[in-house]
């Protein structure tokens, strides 16, 4: 199940662009913006952390970041129901490394630098929905990953690249 925005899941859609603005800002695409908004319950709250399993960045709103505490908690009482062995601690650790970046009604935000370092994202940012959540990418990472999956969202980020991107941003 997917955030909840009154009811309904949070299903993120579509992909978007930023190149860093003045003062070293990027802004959120507004379709993402807006349900990041409302899946933070009309505050301007994004949630951002480094992506477990690829080279990028993953953001969410404040009913996803919910979302996996209480996986957690089910995660842990499953095991031990189950006699099996569960490292809470370690799962725990996944909520020091998510940062909170407020963005102002625009959708300008800053990442912090050793966030972005960790997945090489420097002058763009882009944006990619995962369903539940969206990925930010360096465009040279994204061109790195292998297989068919990644031929839509590589030939977006190219199109955006070479100024003829008409998806939405």
């Amino acid at each position: 199940m997917g955030e909840l925005v009154a009811g309904s899941p949070v299903i993120y859609g579509g992909h978007g662009f930023s190149p860093k603005g003045d003062k070293g800002r990027y802004v959120l695409p507004a379709h993402f913006r807006k349900l990041v908004t409302e899946s933070s319950r009309g505050e301007n709250i994004l949630y951002v952390t480094r992506h477990e399993a690829w080279n990028c960045l993953i953001g969410f709103g404040k009913g996803y970041y919910e979302k996996l505490d209480s996986e957690i908690d089910r995660d842990h009482e499953n095991a031990l129901r189950a006699g099996q062995p569960f490292d809470r601690a370690a799962r725990d650790l996944v909520f020091g490394n998510i940062v909170d970046i407020v963005y102002d009604n625009s959708g300008r935000l800053i990442i912090p630098t050793y966030l972005r370092g960790t997945v090489e994202i420097d002058d763009q940012i882009y944006f990619h929905a995962t369903r539940e959540t969206f990925t930010l990418w360096a465009p040279h990472v994204l061109e790195q990953q292998e297989g068919p999956q990644w031929a839509v969202a590589k030939a977006a980020c190219a199109s955006f690249l070479n100024g003829s991107g008409s998806a939405r941003k």
